[in-house]
């Protein structure tokens, strides 16, 4: 009922899965990923062994092939399932069951697997293949991969859910910090153009975030920790608003960093739009200056 890629990109060391399926939420139970460990679809007749005991396998240093055997030889049915793995070493291994229902295949190229049943036809993996090889970083060549597949067809029934998740290629002690991508589509008419516009926000946002955490920038007293560091956020936020168009939260943002930088002009004038769209954040604005982020002189000359 699904088609998925796993991948690890050779350049960066990072892991992915990518899933689109006839079903609500898929990605609550298709994709598994762990930084610095590996990534793996469970899909068919899902079972969610595979994806946790596939990941403590891999995480034990097991490579790819033998953790996807070791997982079968204890399944009582693996006719009807579905699985692909890639480890950290880009050891891809993949199965499809007798069992799952045509069209249904997988195809394992290197560091990188695509696999699905239900497909309307057999051309749709190599659809994916083919456009996940190309430019652009993991998350991109994955959405990439399922957009090939729905243009090739996708599922015989059509479409509803869809996720992406993108881990880094390093294991470490926070892996919470390290999973740059995790976006899911639970129910949507078309969920692969959802997910590729909830990527453009994903990566918008990580410049409004980039900011707000930004010790200097935005956290305690005001400094630039290298030249030019105000300068490179402002233009950030400006691509981030772009994207963002109807949601204030980059503009906002901008506006404080220009206060915070003393340029209380321009700051003003970046603050009118989004005050306008949203009167409360001028209640918001006292509250910053509560918090230390802003002088409380400063937010009056603001509004």
């Amino acid at each position: 009922m699904t088609y998925s890629i796993v991948a690890r990109d050779e350049t960066t060391g990072q892991l992915g899965v990518a899933c689109q399926s006839h079903f609500f939420a898929p990605g609550a139970s298709v994709t598994w990923a762990v930084p610095g460990v590996g990534a793996i679809a469970t899909q068919a007749f899902v079972d969610g062994r595979y994806g946790a005991r596939g990941l403590d396998l891999l995480a034990g240093g097991v490579p790819a092939r033998t953790a996807l055997e070791q997982l079968l030889s204890t399944d009582e049915h693996p006719e009807v399932r579905q699985v692909a793995l890639v480890g950290a070493t880009g050891d891809a291994a993949a199965w499809t069951g007798k069992a799952c229902i045509a069209a249904a295949g997988n195809l394992v190229d290197g560091p990188v697997s695509v696999q699905g049943n239900m497909l309307d036809h057999s051309g749709v993996l190599p659809a994916m293949l083919a456009a996940y090889r190309g430019d652009g970083d993991l998350a991109e060549r994955l959405i990439r991969a399922l957009e090939a597949a729905e243009q090739a067809g996708g599922d015989i029934r059509g479409s509803q859910g869809a996720a992406l998740l993108v881990v880094d290629g390093v294991r470490n002690d926070e892996p919470w910090q390290h999973k740059p991508v995790d976006l899911r589509v639970e129910d949507h008419p078309d969920p692969v153009a959802e997910l590729r516009r909830l990527l453009a926000h994903r990566r918008a946002f990580d410049a409004v975030s980039g900011t707000m955490f930004a010790p200097g920038l935005m956290v305690g007293p005001y400094r630039e920790p290298e030249a030019g560091d105000r300068d490179r956020a402002l233009a950030a936020l400006a691509d981030a608003a772009e994207v963002l168009r109807g949601n204030p939260e980059a503009e906002f943002w901008r506006g404080i960093l220009l206060a915070r930088s003393g340029d209380l002009a321009a700051a003003r004038g970046q603050l009118a739009a989004p005050l306008a769209a949203n009167p409360r954040l001028a209640r918001f604005l006292d509250r910053l200056a509560d918090a230390g982020f802003l002088g409380h002189d400063d937010v009056k000359d603001l509004q």
